[in-house]
Parts: C-alpha cells; structure tokens; sequence
C-alpha cells in the first residue's frame, strides 16, 4: 500500500473498504489481523485503529474470542448512506462556482452519453460512475466536505456491487447523468441539483431491489 501525506489509519481504512466493495474481502469471514496487516505492510497498530474506527461507522462488528469481520448487507445501512450522500453532493455542486460548472457541463455531457458499452466489468463502471460525480463536483472548494463524501462512497460500493451486469441499471445512471449535465448547461442549477438527487435515488431503488431477492 502507498504511503501518504496522512495518518496511516485513515489509510488503511480506505484500502479495507477499497477491498470490500471489490469483493476482495468476503463479509461471511473473520479479518486475519496478522495476515492483512503483512499484505498492508503496516503494522498491527495503524490496522486495529482502522478497524476500531469501522467499527464505530457500523461497517464491521467485532465479537469476544472471534475478532473482527465485516457486517452483512443492509437495506436499512443503504437508505441511510443515500440519503446523507445525496444531501452532500447537493451541497457541494450548490457551492462550486458558477463558471467553473459552465466550462465543465459539455464535458460530463460528452462523458455520460459516450458510457454505452455493453456489460461493462463492475470496475468499469465504479470508476465511470466515481470519475464523472468527481468532474461534477471539482469545482467545490470545501476540502472536508469532499473528503466526507470520498469516505462515504467508498463505504457504499459494496452494494453497488449488487446491480453488477445490469445493462438497464447502467443506461439509466447515464440517462440520469445527461439529465444533470444539460440542466448544467443551460445554467439551471437549482434544475441540476433536483436531478443530482433524483439519481442517487433511484439508483437506491434500483439496487434495494436487488437486495430483496
């Protein structure tokens, strides 16, 4: 794991749910401390404090004599997540300067309409979905805010997982995309911030769905 520029905690947290949402890590068995700590290449102290700090965010449990391992799926955990998510990312493309959404709207435009490949792999369509709600809020000047929002999507990929192979879930995300995109475009943003909502809702009704079978 590369070493950065902050604590090695919150690093460390960020690969765990890195690997968690990739299916790396399977939520059925125990965290192997020692094992994960030498594929890290840290040691056990900045591991135990990342998984403490999961523990408090409710993404693993712990239990006496058996230690840690990653709680199953919630419908409720997803709802919660979206909803906080949904708020955030509305809050910070509100706050991104106007003329920086003006240069940047034919570009998420041009991107959402060109993501048309059939059955993208589940990587593919992370990193397309990441890199274009990343585009679209760069011009939001709160640090913390954006970092709050990196660490709650990180923890949310583990159900997008759900909807893998999904084609229809796919073009309507990128439906959804333009729609935001145009509002951008033609200067509406109280217009682009309805449908920034929009989707991530209906991008939770299409995945709870899944999660009900």
């Amino acid at each position: 794991m590369p070493i950065e520029n902050r604590p090695l905690r919150e690093q460390v947290k960020e690969e765990l749910l890195r690997r968690l949402g990739s299916g790396t890590i399977a939520t059925s068995e125990p965290i192997n401390e020692g094992q994960l700590a030498t594929e890290l290449g840290v040691s056990r102290t900045p591991l135990r404090e990342a998984l403490i700090t999961l523990e408090r965010e409710g993404v693993i449990t712990s239990e006496r004599g058996k230690g840690f391992r990653f709680t199953p799926l919630s419908a409720q955990e997803f709802r919660d997540l979206t909803a906080i998510v949904a708020t955030l990312e509305a809050l910070a493309l509100r706050s991104s300067a106007p003329d920086h959404l003006a240069e940047i709207a034919p570009r998420l435009l041009e991107e959402a309409r060109a993501f048309s490949a059939p059955q993208a792999p589940h990587d593919v369509i992370e990193r397309y979905d990441d890199a274009w709600h990343d585009l679209l809020l760069s011009g939001c000047a709160n640090g913390r805010l954006m970092q709050l929002i990196t660490s709650l999507k990180l923890t949310m990929h583990r159900y997008e997982r759900v909807a893998l192979g999904d084609q229809d879930v796919l073009e309507r995300s990128a439906v959804e995309h333009e729609r935001i995109a145009e509002c951008l475009q033609s200067g509406d943003l109280d217009a682009a911030v309805t449908a920034l909502q929009e989707n991530w809702n209906s991008g939770m009704d299409r995945i709870l769905e899944r999660l009900k079978d």
